[in-house]
C-alpha cells in the first residue's frame, strides 16, 4: 500500500499554527488529522483533489459526505471540493477520554456509484483543567498512627486525554505529611497522603493542607482541593485488609444481586474497636455506587445495576474498612472488576442516503438508499449479512466494508402500488444471533388526473351575533385522491353579492385549511342568514377545481335588555301612583309593561317585586306585570310606599331593567268606582281623583273665608269696648273676650299674659306682628291714643311720645281723628 503526505495549514482564532495531514489509499481511503475546537469554516482538506475527482462534476454526480456519528461536524463545498468545519468538535464530548478519537466519514458519488472512506483523527488540545470531585476533604487520624501510614485521597478528573490529562499531584509544604502517588502508566494515579512525623494531638490537633493536580499540557493547567486533618485520641489499632487488592472478572450480563467478591479486613482490638464496617470511599464515583452494592457488615460486593461492556470494561473500587471504636482509623482495600463482552447488541442499520419518492417510469438500477451496518460488540462488525424481500421490484447490492445499496429491479406502476414498504433485515454471527430491521418507505409520484371534492355537498354554519371580528365561523374540507403536490389544495371565496355588498366584506377564508373567519360583527336583528360560495383548487398542472355552497345562519344572543314602556316616569325614573286607604285586597295599583328587541327565549320577560317597604302589602303578576294589593291597610302603615319592579328576560346571561313606583295612600271614601278585582284581571278608572280633590279644596277655602269675614263683622259691632272719641279704644272687660272670639287665628307671643283691671286672662296668645297689623290697624297721628291692656288705661300718643291717663272712665276724648292702637305688653 502506497501513501502520500500533504500538509495543510489553518489558523485558529488564537493565531495558533495547526498541522493537518492526510493519507490517500489506492483503495479509496483517506485520513486527515485535525485538532479539536477548530472554528466554523476551518479548512480540513481538498477531498476532490485527494480522491482524484473532477470538481466540476461533483454537483452533477451528487457527491456528498455522510458521517457515521450522530452529528454532522464536517461538510464539503461542491464548487471547490474542500472539506471544512461545519460544527465545532469537542473531543471530550465526542470520544470522552479515549486515547484515539476517529471521526468516520463516507464520501458517496454516483454515475457510477463509488463510496470512499474518510477517517478524521481528532487531536486533543489542553482545554480542560483538572477538577476534584470535592472541594474539601476531612480526614480523622489517631495520634498513634504509625509513620509511613498512607491515606488515599480523591483523584482529580481531567476531561482531556493523553498528556493533557492529570500527570502530577503536589501537596502544600508541611512537616508531618508527604505525598505518595500510585502511578498507572503515564497517569498520575491515585494520590496518597503518607505520615512522616508522629502526631501529637496536644501540640497540634488540626492541619490544613492543599492538594494540587497538574496536567501535562502546555501551558499546564491545575486544580486544587483542601484537606482538613483532625488528630484524635483513642483506638490504637487500625483494621488490616487481608489483601491489599482484589481482582475479579464478570460478564456484562451478570444478573443483579450476584455476589462477585468479598473484602475482608481484620482488627486485633476487642469489642467495638475490633468490629469492622465496610463502605465505599468518599471519592468513589456515582456510576460505581449505582452498579455495585457493598454490605457494610460482611464486606460482600454484589451487582446492583446494569453492566455494559460498551460503556465501561473495568471498574476500580476503593473499599473503606473502619472499626466501630472511638477515633477509629480507616484503611482502604482496592477491588478491580473486569467486565467481559457478550453478544448483547444487535446490528445497527444507518441510512447514509435515501430517496423517499420515485417516478413510476423510473429506470432499473436506480439507487434508492445507501446503508451502513454497525455492530457495537467487539469484532463483529464484519460478520453481518443483510437481505431484502424478493417479491418487491427492488434488490440489495453488497458494497464493501458493510455497505449496502438498495436499487430498483423491475417495472414500477403507481396505479398498481402507490407506495412500497421495503424491510431490510440484518443478522450478526454471534451466539445467540441478533438481528435488526429497517423499513424504507418509497412513494411513487403521480400526475394530476383527479378533481378535488368537498366532503359535503353543502355546508351550514352557525355564528352567534355580536361575534368578535376575525373569529372563526367554521371550516370546509376537501380531498384529492392524487399524490404529492397534486393534493395541495387552496380555498377561496367566489365573488357574490349579499345585501348589496361583496361577500368578502362579510367573511374571509384561510386558503390553506379552509377555515372561515368573520370580517364584521353580525347583528341578528339586521341580518339573520346569508349564502356564500367557496372554491377549492389543487396545485397540479393543469390545476383542477370545484365549488360548494355555504349557508351561514346568525344566532340570536341576549344583547338587549328589557325596555319599560309603561307606566311612564314623570320625573327621572320615578313613577307616582295614588291609592285609597280603603282599598281592598286584590286592588290593582298599576300595570308594568316592557318589551325586548331580542327573540325566542331571550324575549320572554318576567316581572318580580325587587324592593318594597313592606312586601306583605303588594304582589306582582310574574307574567303580566300587574301590581296588586294583598291585604288591608292598617294604622301602622305609612302613607307613602316605594315599590321597585325588576323586569328580567330569559336569556343567558339574563338582562334586566327596573322601575321605581312611589305609591301614596290617601283617604278617599267618596271614590265613585271600586277598583277591587281579581289579580290578573284589568280594571279601568272612570273618575279623575285629582279633579274632585280640587273641587273639595276650593269649597273648603270659600267656607273658611266666609267664616273669617263673619267673625270680623261681628267683632266690629261690639264697639262698647272701645273709647268713644270719634274712634274708640278698649275699655271694657268684655271687649277682650270679643277679641278672643273673633280672632281665633291671631298669634300672640307665648310669653305675653294679658290682664284687665288686675285680673289675669284665662289663656296666653302667641304674637304675630303681621296678623296683628291686619286684624287691628294702627291709629296714626299726633294725638293718637291706645289702651293699656295690662292696666286697663287709655294711653294717648302725642308727637310720637305716649302719655298715660290714670282715669278709669270708660270714655276719653281725643283731638285727632286718626288713632294708632298698640299692644302694650310685658315680657
Amino acid at each position: 500500500m502506497a501513501f502520500s503526505l500533504k500538509s495543510r495549514i489553518s489558523l485558529w482564532p488564537g493565531l495558533c499554527l495547526i498541522l493537518v495531514y492526510h493519507t490517500v489509499s489506492v483503495f479509496g481511503n483517506i485520513r486527515y488529522s485535525i485538532p479539536e475546537e477548530l472554528e466554523l469554516g476551518a479548512f480540513v482538506g481538498n477531498v476532490a483533489e485527494d480522491l482524484g475527482l473532477d470538481v466540476k462534476q461533483l454537483s452533477e454526480r451528487r457527491f456528498r459526505i455522510a458521517s457515521e456519528n450522530k452529528g454532522q461536524y464536517l461538510t464539503v463545498n461542491l464548487e471547490t471540493g474542500i472539506l471544512h468545519i461545519r460544527e465545532k468538535i469537542d473531543r471530550e464530548q465526542l470520544c470522552e477520554q479515549g486515547y484515539s478519537c476517529i471521526l468516520m466519514l463516507q464520501a458517496v458519488i454516483e454515475n457510477p456509484l463509488k463510496i470512499y472512506r474518510i477517517e478524521v483523527d481528532i487531536l486533543d488540545i489542553n482545554d480542560n483543567a483538572p477538577v476534584f470531585q470535592r472541594h474539601e476533604v476531612t480526614l480523622e487520624m489517631s495520634e498513634l498512627t504509625p509513620l509511613g501510614t498512607t491515606f488515599p485521597l480523591q483523584s482529580a478528573f481531567d476531561a482531556d486525554a493523553g498528556t493533557n490529562s492529570v500527570r502530577a499531584y503536589q501537596l502544600s509544604s508541611n512537616q508531618y505529611f508527604t505525598l505518595k502517588s500510585q502511578r498507572d502508566g503515564g497517569d498520575a494515579g491515585i494520590p496518597e497522603l503518607m505520615l512522616q512525623r508522629h502526631l501529637d494531638r496536644e501540640l497540634e490537633p488540626n492541619f490544613g493542607l492543599t492538594l494540587t493536580a497538574f496536567d501535562g499540557g502546555h501551558p499546564k493547567k491545575f486544580g486544587t482541593t483542601q484537606i482538613k486533618i483532625v488528630v484524635v485520641d483513642g483506638n490504637d489499632n487500625a483494621p488490616v485488609c487481608e489483601r491489599n487488592s482484589y481482582q475479579v472478572t464478570i460478564a456484562e450480563n451478570t444478573p443483579k444481586d450476584s455476589l462477585i467478591v468479598k473484602v475482608t479486613a481484620v482488627d486485633v482490638d476487642e469489642g467495638l474497636n475490633g468490629e469492622v464496617t465496610y463502605s465505599f470511599s468518599d471519592h468513589t464515583p456515582d456510576k460505581i455506587r449505582k452498579a455495585f452494592r457493598l454490605d457494610a457488615t460482611t464486606g460482600e460486593i454484589s451487582v446492583s445495576g446494569i453492566l455494559d461492556f460498551e460503556e465501561s470494561d473495568r471498574y476500580q473500587i476503593s473499599v473503606q474498612a473502619k472499626d466501630r471504636g472511638p477515633h477509629s482509623v480507616a484503611v482502604y482495600c482496592n477491588v478491580l472488576v473486569i467486565v467481559t463482552d457478550i453478544n448483547d447488541n444487535a446490528p445497527e442499520i444507518i441510512l447514509t442516503t435515501t430517496s423517499s419518492t420515485i417516478s413510476e417510469n423510473v429506470s432499473p438500477d436506480t439507487v434508492i438508499a445507501v446503508l451502513r451496518i454497525v455492530d457495537r460488540d467487539s469484532k463483529n462488525t464484519a460478520e453481518v449479512s443483510c437481505r431484502s424481500p424478493l417479491t418487491l421490484p427492488f434488490k440489495l447490492i453488497t458494497s464493501y466494508n458493510n455497505y449496502y445499496t438498495l436499487v430498483t429491479n423491475g417495472d414500477i406502476d403507481r396505479e398498481d402500488v402507490p407506495e412500497y414498504s421495503i424491510t431490510i433485515i440484518c443478522t450478526d454471527h454471534g451466539s445467540p444471533q441478533l438481528s435488526a430491521t429497517e423499513t424504507i418507505q418509497v412513494q411513487v409520484t403521480d400526475i394530476n388526473d383527479n378533481v378535488p371534492q368537498f366532503t359535503q355537498p353543502s355546508y351550514t354554519m352557525h355564528i352567534a351575533e355580536n361575534n368578535a371580528v376575525g373569529g372563526s365561523i367554521g371550516s370546509v374540507s376537501a380531498f384529492d385522491p392524487d399524490f404529492d403536490q397534486n393534493v395541495e389544495l387552496s380555498y377561496a371565496i367566489l365573488d357574490n353579492v349579499i345585501n348589496g355588498f361583496p361577500a368578502s366584506t362579510f367573511v374571509s377564508i384561510n386558503a390553506v385549511n379552509g377555515v372561515l373567519y368573520a370580517h364584521q360583527s353580525f347583528d341578528f336583528e339586521q341580518l339573520k342568514s346569508f349564502e356564500i360560495h367557496v372554491k377549492v383548487t389543487d396545485a397540479g398542472s393543469p390545476p383542477l377545481s370545484s365549488n360548494v355552497t355555504v349557508n351561514v345562519i346568525v344566532v340570536d344572543q341576549n344583547d338587549n335588555a328589557p325596555v319599560i314602556v309603561s307606566p311612564l316616569a314623570i320625573k327621572g325614573s320615578r313613577v307616582e301612583e295614588t291609592i285609597p286607604s280603603s282599598a281592598e285586597p286584590g286592588y290593582l295599583v298599576t300595570k308594568v309593561t316592557a318589551t325586548d328587541a331580542d327573540s325566542g327565549m331571550n324575549a320572554q320577560l318576567s316581572y318580580d317585586l325587587h324592593q318594597s317597604n313592606d312586601k306583605s302589602l303588594f304582589t306582582v303578576a310574574q307574567e303580566t306585570g300587574e301590581i296588586w294589593i294583598i291585604r288591608h291597610f292598617t294604622l301602622k302603615d305609612t302613607i307613602r310606599r316605594k315599590v321597585v319592579i325588576l323586569v328580567s328576560d330569559n336569556g343567558t346571561p339574563s338582562l334586566s331593567s327596573s322601575v321605581t313606583i312611589h305609591v301614596s295612600v290617601q283617604d278617599d271614601g267618596k271614590e265613585k268606582e271600586s277598583r277591587i278585582g281579581i289579580p290578573g284581571t284589568p280594571v279601568s278608572w272612570n273618575s279623575d281623583i285629582k279633579f274632585y280633590l280640587m273641587i273639595l279644596f276650593g269649597a273648603t277655602s270659600i267656607v273658611l273665608l266666609l267664616a273669617i269675614a263673619f267673625l270680623v263683622i261681628k267683632l266690629h259691632r261690639r264697639r262698647n269696648v272701645f273709647c268713644r272719641c270719634d274712634t274708640s279704644c278698649f275699655s271694657e272687660r268684655n271687649s277682650h273676650q270679643a277679641i278672643q272670639k273673633a280672632s281665633l287665628n291671631l298669634q300672640i307671643p307665648s310669653t305675653y299674659t294679658q290682664a284687665y283691671e288686675n285680673e289675669r286672662l284665662p289663656q296666653q296668645f302667641p304674637y304675630d306682628p303681621v296678623v296683628n297689623d291686619v286684624m287691628f290697624p294702627k291709629l296714626r297721628g299726633s294725638a293718637a291714643s291706645m289702651t293699656g291692656l295690662k292696666t286697663g288705661t287709655c294711653v294717648t300718643v302725642k308727637d310720637g311720645k305716649p302719655s298715660v291717663s290714670t282715669s278709669r272712665h270708660p270714655v276719653h276724648e281725643v283731638r285727632s281723628t286718626q288713632l294708632n292702637i298698640f299692644w302694650v305688653h310685658t315680657y
